[in-house]
């Protein structure tokens, strides 16, 4: 590609996503997927320091933790990032004041529909807000609620999930979200589908999977390697045996411990029917089932157990490379296909 042309793809890029850049305070409209133990200060750090926008998964954790990680975070880079917070969390409010304690510029709400209150707490604390909507009506209702942006993340993400792909979600909701900016998400790893999405009127795109195989990524070797090996179609919902015992859709590689959940499940309902437990042990003995098992995997690399949370974009990850050399290489594919 001449130069001119490459000058030209990448002014058309600069363009296409500018509002998100603005809104971010980054050279790239690329956040980072917030996926918890994965998602520390040092990919957060290395994802703003090449461009993008790292953002924090909090997860599980206290205000005391989150506390320390933003201030380790903010050691380790100067530009802007961003802190994912789940909407059940029983701290919320404390984990809010925490964020806006540091200085936090972008606070992003998870998990759950966000109530107004919050919303307006962390506006009024002088951080922009961002919530994730998975139909056009809740989209609407959050910007009306003070929402500062919007992702929408189809079924093609890792970890939890909601029923509709990004393609179906980008067409339904981006056409008529004007007010504010909005990134798309899930099953997102190269350029070309970055710049699709810009075309059809996102301001940026979000990504997991392909970070986390960045080398700056704390995870288990075993745990990328994981990545590397796998295909699309090895990246699959949990499977639910029996509505009377549901179970929250998550999106991993099928492993061992996807098969034992499934024997699992029908042991337990056995039980249940014969009367050795009640319904809701039951369906509390299912549920608890995957309880530290992403940690198993992320830190311990147990991938044969563990619930090794991956997007179906897994089969796209090759090999593992610095968070600067992922970014460059998704800006290069973005702006190629500009021209």
């Amino acid at each position: 590609m001449s130069v001119d042309i490459k000058t030209e793809g990448l002014q058309k890029l600069t363009e296409a996503w500018a509002r998100g850049c603005e809104f971010l305070g980054t050279e790239y409209a690329i956040l980072g997927g917030a996926m918890s133990w994965v998602s520390d200060r040092n990919l957060v750090a290395a994802i703003s320091n090449a461009g993008g926008f790292g953002v924090i998964a909090c997860g599980a954790m206290t205000p005391d933790l989150l506390d320390a990680e933003i201030k380790a975070t903010k050691a380790l880079t100067t530009k802007p990032f961003g802190v994912n917070l789940i909407t059940m969390h029983p701290d919320l409010d404390a984990l809010v004041d925490i964020c806006l304690a540091n200085n936090v510029s972008h606070i992003v709400l998870a998990g759950g529909l966000p109530s107004r209150e919050t919303i307006t707490r962390i506006k009024e604390g002088g951080a922009k807000n961002i919530c994730f909507a998975p139909i056009l009506a809740l989209a609407k209702k959050l910007i009306r609620s003070g929402a500062d942006a919007i992702v929408i993340e189809g079924m093609e993400a890792g970890g939890h999930i909601g029923p509709v792909s990004t393609s179906v979600l980008a067409q339904e909701i981006l056409p008529h979200i004007k007010d504010v900016p909005v990134f798309v998400a899930g099953g997102i790893a190269r350029g070309e589908a970055i710049s699709n999405y810009l075309r059809m009127g996102a301001s940026g795109c979000q990504l997991g999977t392909r970070f986390v195989c960045a080398t700056e990524c704390i995870a288990h070797p075993d745990f990328k390697k994981a990545f590397i090996r796998a295909s699309a179609r090895d990246a699959v919902t949990t499977v639910q045996v029996d509505p009377q015992f549901p179970v929250i859709p998550v999106r991993a590689l099928n492993n061992e411990g996807g098969r034992k959940f499934i024997e699992t499940q029908h042991e337990v309902i056995a039980k249940y029917k014969a009367g050795e437990l009640d319904l809701e042990s039951a369906q509390l003995e299912i549920e608890h089932y995957w309880a530290g098992a992403l940690r198993r995997a992320v830190i311990d690399g147990d991938v044969e157990y563990g619930s090794v949370m991956a997007g179906q974009s897994v089969g796209m990850v090759k090999k593992e490379q610095s968070t600067a050399e992922i970014l460059q290489e998704l800006v290069s594919e973005a702006a190629e296909s500009f021209v």
